[in-house]
């Protein structure tokens, strides 16, 4: 068997559509799809990479065991990371000598300050790797500023800002022109380099550049606590002779090189300290299962009043365009990304309302943001949850009253619990002889668990229990049927299915209107108090 080939494949610095022709084709076409990230899970090369994938793709995620926080690796910090490299790379090799193509992610170009480089030294030698170039950050923020970064005979120094402050400042004074990567905590150091050579108040600072989330400010009024990683910082040579557009979110009024702090702008654009002038808010809503008539009223003003709309694509599709709101769709597996891009908008200023189908709270967005709000960088950004209709009481009220009484909801995705999560659930509920609404049962790629989850409930409810499937309750292609636990065939479940189970007090009936069920709250002769 041949082995397979390696490619490198530079994204570029966010925006999914500065991904390269070559880059998208080879990210569609490759049999295993690798990517790194930090022990939180969230991808970013994943993430701009998403429109790119294709169903039945193997992933490879690639876990950093840390990243700036301490260890106790005998190694210390770097023994860490390099037995990390050794067995990622142990694992990519697998998949090469199989004859498997793979494609590992790299934001920005795979050879600028990349860990794309770790896996081409450790593999590079014992199978055919090929590198895509990616747009660098470095073009993407000179962009941004909208100036030339070198002219001439000019010199640009690409400069790390983990570089010691003295050695940092010494070559700041000696180049006409500078990009200073690498920043986050290292940014007050790297301030007091730009001020001690001179070069403060030519310093412009652009954070996430081509993304949605993307900031310019002048380098002096950044707040020092609030800076990602993802962040640069650039010292044009030539004087800028147009205006530097400095932007609290994407689409914000472009700013003169010289308005001060205390200006009067729009509500996007960042000031002093690196706040906003105005405050925004986040509310999450839910739309309904699908109806419009089912949207409440109040969500439907929240829509209306918000400045941008962040959520999944498929959601965000359901609401009417209005001229001037901003769109910020994405796919439906970076619930945590949409969420700090929300909040994020928010305190710059910007009115986001979060779209969620259903109810927000179950199974949905609320959750997702209220944890990353959280986070110290977003204390004061007010969020509230407007609630909606959600798929169970929909799916309920096409049949009658299957959830009369006490009934669950259990979600039978595994992406963010283990399966055996799951199965103990099923049980401890079933056991518990209560009625059962299931959510996200299947998926194109998710197969099996409707099959285990009807083993699991047979073992405590009869065959002849009824199970209402409602598909698309509220859309275009909406049908409900209802059959028994014993009849239920997984081949005909799939992710837009909400399911039913009943108790033992749930009864189903023919009527010249078709099959009605209801959950009585009886239990034997005499009602409960």
């Amino acid at each position: 068997m041949s082995t397979g080939k390696l490619w490198g494949i530079g994204l570029g610095p966010g925006d999914p559509e500065l991904v390269t022709v070559k880059a998208a084709r080879l990210i569609a076409a490759a049999d295993v799809v690798a990517f790194h990230s930090a022990k939180h899970g969230r991808s970013i090369s994943r993430a701009i990479a998403e429109p790119y994938l294709r169903a039945g793709q193997i992933e490879e995620h690639l876990v950093y065991p840390v990243t700036v926080e301490t260890t106790d690796h005998p190694g210390g910090y770097q023994g860490a990371i390099d037995e990390f490299y050794e067995q990622a790379a142990a694992r990519l090799a697998t998949h090469l000598a199989a004859g498997r193509t793979v494609a590992l992610l790299a934001a920005g170009d795979p050879l600028f300050y990349s860990s794309y480089m770790h896996m081409h030294r450790r593999l590079a030698d014992r199978f055919d790797a090929e590198i895509v170039p990616g747009i660098t950050s470095v073009s993407a923020a000179s962009a941004a500023l909208g100036t030339p970064l070198v002219e001439g005979e000019q010199v640009l120094t690409v400069l790390p800002g983990t570089m010691p402050v003295e050695e940092l400042t010494e070559r700041l004074r000696e180049t006409d022109a500078a990009a200073i990567m690498k920043l986050g905590r290292t940014f007050p150091g790297v301030r007091r380099a730009l001020a001690d050579s001179g070069r403060l108040t030519d310093a412009y600072y652009v954070e996430r550049a081509s993304s949605t989330r993307q900031r310019v400010l002048a380098a002096a009024d950044v707040d020092e606590a609030d800076v990602p990683y993802f962040s640069i910082t650039l010292v044009p040579g030539p004087a800028p002779t147009t205006p530097i557009p400095a932007r609290g979110a994407a689409g914000a009024a472009a700013i003169p090189a010289d308005s001060g702090p205390g200006a009067d702008h729009a509500p996007h654009v960042a000031t002093e300290a690196g706040s906003a002038e105005l405050l925004g808010e986040v509310v999450v809503v839910g739309l309904g299962p699908g109806d419009a008539d089912w949207t409440t009223p109040q969500v439907s003003a929240a829509l209306a009043e918000a400045t941008d709309l962040v959520g999944y694509t498929t959601y965000i599709d359901r609401v009417p365009e209005r001229a001037g709101q901003r769109r910020h769709a994405s796919d439906n597996k970076v619930e945590s990304e949409r969420a700090a891009m929300a909040l994020d908008l928010a305190k710059r200023g910007a009115r986001v309302a979060v779209v969620s189908s259903g109810d927000p709270g179950v199974f949905a967005m609320a959750a997702a943001v209220l944890e990353v709000s959280a986070e110290p960088q977003f204390a004061n950004v007010p969020v509230r949850v407007l609630p909606g209709l959600t798929a169970a009481n929909a799916v309920a009220s096409r049949v009658g009253a299957p959830l009369g009484h006490d009934y669950a909801m259990i979600s039978l995705s595994d992406r963010l619990k283990p399966w055996d999560v799951v199965a103990q659930r099923l049980s401890a509920v079933a056991a518990a002889d209560m009625a059962i609404a299931i959510y996200n049962p299947a998926s194109s790629q998710r197969r099996w668990q409707v099959g285990a989850m009807r083993d699991v409930l047979l073992e405590h409810r009869p065959p002849h229990t009824p199970v209402v499937l409602g598909r698309d309750v509220g859309g275009p292609t909406e049908s409900v049927r209802v059959i028994t636990l014993g009849e239920l065939d997984p081949d005909e479940v799939d992710m837009r299915t909400l399911l039913i189970i009943g108790s033992s007090t749930t009864t189903m009936f023919d009527t010249p209107e078709g099959t009605r069920v209801f959950t009585s709250r009886r239990y034997g002769s005499v009602p409960s108090r």
